[in-house]
């Protein structure tokens, strides 16, 4: 689920950033939404599912600390331009893929980590931003003895363009960049023992490295009691240590989701923010 519900929660929370500039917002605000994803069974699968979610929205607007479509991040730099966040991304379970056929089923995995976040550029009026966020996460499967299965690094370039300076306009947000993995990590999605060997399917022993690339696109907008949002994900492999699976059955595809929160209740406390 390579930013998959992470992606279509960020798509609809980055909404908050455009709503106002350096005006007067709610400490925190809280609601539920819901929405839809569609993804491959993996990175390089040719299977898809359709899956309905509920979207928790939750922002916090402290002077330290801040949840928003960034994430939960600190500022613990006096150098404006450098943040701390923190990462999260997972995977989805995968059952009866044809490819794995015969094999064990994966686990979801939860990725955890932290992001190094390097504001590049401001417009003067804030309207357009760009980052480069640098992500490294750690992933877990969820079960009931939860295993660690390597890690992951995923820097991009990020670039926020508002439509308006207040609430009411469209917010479109592009995301680009490589995507690496260690040998750990790509063994549990792409290797396969010797005993799942078939005529149709080689052993194959995975190796770390280059993982592929990722562009992504959303579209946001807030309106005074919910938002919106999409997001549109393009993935390519070409070139990933992995490529030589025989687990990988596509080096190139699409994915994206939808959603609609609704603002359930917000903080009397106010203050000054840019976020």
């Amino acid at each position: 689920m390579r930013f998959g519900l992470r992606a279509l929660v960020a798509a609809v929370l980055s909404a908050v950033a455009a709503a106002t500039y350096a005006d007067e917002k709610p400490l925190w605000e809280g609601g539920l939404g819901i929405g839809a994803v569609v993804f491959n069974d993996y990175r390089g699968a040719d299977t898809t599912h359709l899956y309905p979610l509920p979207v928790p929205y939750f922002i916090y607007r402290g002077e330290i600390l801040k949840s928003d479509s960034e994430g939960l991040r600190g500022k613990f730099f006096t150098r404006p331009r450098l943040e701390f966040a923190l990462s999260v991304n997972g995977t989805t379970p995968v059952r009866n893929s044809p490819a794995r056929e015969g094999m064990p089923n994966l686990r979801p995995t939860i990725e955890l980590g932290a992001a190094l976040n390097v504001h590049l550029w401001r417009s003067d009026d804030d309207r357009y931003k760009l980052d480069l966020r640098m992500p490294v996460r750690g992933a877990l499967t969820l079960e009931a003895a939860p295993r660690f299965v390597g890690g992951f690094f995923a820097p991009n370039v990020n670039l926020d363009i508002a439509q308006l300076k207040g609430a009411q306009g469209w917010k479109l947000g592009m995301l680009a960049g490589p995507l690496f993995a260690n040998r750990r990590y790509n063994d549990y999605f792409y290797s396969v023992a010797p005993q799942y060997e078939t005529a149709e399917r080689p052993a194959y022993e995975a190796r770390g490295g280059y993982a592929g690339a990722q562009v992504l696109l959303s579209l946001t907008r807030r309106y005074p009691k919910y938002w919106i949002g999409a997001y549109l994900r393009h993935d390519f492999l070409d070139g990933a240590s992995f490529i030589s699976s025989p687990l990988v059955t596509t080096h190139s595809y699409w994915a994206g989701g939808v959603a609609i929160i609704w603002i359930i209740g917000q903080s009397k406390r106010t203050l000054e923010s840019n976020d």
